[in-house]
């Protein structure tokens, strides 16, 4: 049995303390260090291939094509690559739960249980304790990229950089004085006057079960089926219908009594394949049919394969995963405010899977939509999404107290996203030579 502490524990400002001691190890300024690496293709993009393991090959072709269209587009799909880079810098020591995919692309507006839309992360898949510096690296580095994609300057990317960490520092201060319970509950919605946040929530509000019907299932004979439209979805045997309509049995179990009932209450009627994401293309991903209360209660569950984090081989797991699809949920759950009613996760085929609704009120940036004026905007969201994320699952007061009052880390978290900007436009000319990027 846990003892009972006798004593107070220690304090905010003693826990800030302790972080601003620890840059004596790790100089906020030494953040902005990346040398390029300059390899041949085969070396240099290794881990862009090695994270393809337990995927299906006929598909690889098509996640390599989603990669290609611009430098943003190889860095939403090539985690693999900068865990690898990330795993050679210094570190400070303080951990969180990281998001472990963090890019402006995988932030975005969904509904929580109570019907609220909320802006938070929202793409766990690369999720696994590990050090702070690695998300704010990776959201910094693609401010860059999808600011440079949608026109912007390199100065006014640079700026937005800036602000990001600069937001991410503040929070952490607010996140370190708050009572446990208070940001446990603290939630990110509609602001007024903020047109990109607006927008992305207009989106959110119209992705709906019925409007899902209409869009990806067809009519015939009274029933509802999912459409064929190879690659992106088509129907399965019914063998391996079978097999995924069983696992949802054990995935109930992971859900609440409350969302269980409501859960089980719904019968499936189809199953289809669908094509996902850029870096996810090539793992098993179902997508459910099921019906309530009538022809005007569709509910659609993805049953998503989830493979070990990307990060996985440079971190050592406490304690060891033994469910990939645990792992992700679990993860999701810490970071996040509020999640999906319906997120679990269940086992099947020798394969580990996440469960959760498919696009249920959700929606996300579109990177062409970034102004001069909402890249700013959207950036000073993106720090305190993130600190958000991160004070939840680690120490807000250390994190606070290493991050500081000054600009120093946000000089230097801009040069190192600027530096590490041109190391994705190098690889990506390497991944656009290379053979094995071409089916």
């Amino acid at each position: 049995m846990a003892r009972v502490q006798s004593s107070l524990p220690i304090s905010p400002r003693d826990r800030y303390a302790a972080g601003k001691r620890l840059r004596q190890r790790l100089l906020r300024e030494d953040h902005a260090t990346w040398r390029i690496v300059e390899h041949d293709a085969e070396r240099r993009l290794r881990p862009v291939y090695a994270v393809d393991a337990g995927r299906l090959p006929p598909l690889l072709p098509q996640k390599y094509k989603r990669m290609r269209p611009s430098p943003f587009a190889f860095f939403r799909g090539s985690a693999g690559l900068m865990a690898a880079d990330l795993a050679t810098l210094p570190r400070s020591g303080l951990l969180v739960q990281l998001c472990g995919d963090a890019h402006v692309r995988n932030l975005g507006a969904y509904a929580a249980p109570d019907g609220l839309l909320v802006f938070d992360l929202n793409d766990f898949d690369e999720t696994i304790r590990g050090p702070w510096e690695w998300d704010v690296k990776r959201l910094a580095t693609s401010l860059v990229l999808a600011g440079e994609e949608s026109g912007q300057s390199r100065s006014r990317c640079a700026e937005s950089v800036r602000l990001f960490v600069e937001s991410y520092r503040i929070h952490l201060r607010m996140f370190a004085a708050m009572r446990f319970a208070a940001l446990g509950r603290y939630l990110i919605t509609r602001r007024p006057g903020d047109p990109l946040l607006d927008a992305i929530i207009r989106d959110a509000k119209r992705v709906t079960p019925i409007r899902n019907l209409r869009k990806l299932t067809v009519r015939r004979g009274g029933r509802y089926r999912f459409h064929n439209r190879k690659p992106l979805m088509e129907h399965v045997s019914a063998r391996l219908a079978a097999s995924v309509v069983n696992a949802l049995q054990d995935y109930a179990t992971t859900l609440s009594s409350s969302r269980r009932r409501t859960f089980e209450r719904y019968r499936p009627v189809d199953v289809a394949f669908k094509l996902v994401g850029t870096g996810s293309v090539g793992t098993r991903d179902y997508v459910v049919l099921l019906f309530g209360n009538g022809p005007d209660d569709p509910l659609f569950i993805q049953v998503k394969q989830e493979l070990p984090s990307c990060y996985t081989p440079y971190l050592k797991a406490t304690p060891p995963v033994t469910h990939e699809g645990q792992r992700v949920a679990e993860g999701q759950q810490m970071m996040q405010t509020l999640s999906d009613s319906f997120l679990g996760y269940t086992r099947f085929g020798g394969h580990d899977y996440l469960v959760r609704q498919l696009a249920d009120h959700k929606a996300a940036l579109d990177p062409t939509a970034l102004s001069r004026r909402t890249l700013v905007d959207y950036a000073i969201l993106c720090g305190e999404v993130l600190a958000k994320g991160h004070a939840r699952t680690g120490d807000a007061a250390q994190l606070a107290g290493y991050t500081g009052k000054s600009s120093k880390l946000d000089e230097a978290m801009t040069a190192f996203a600027i530096a590490y900007a041109g190391q994705v436009k190098r690889d990506y000319a390497l991944f656009l030579r290379s053979h094995r990027s071409r089916p």
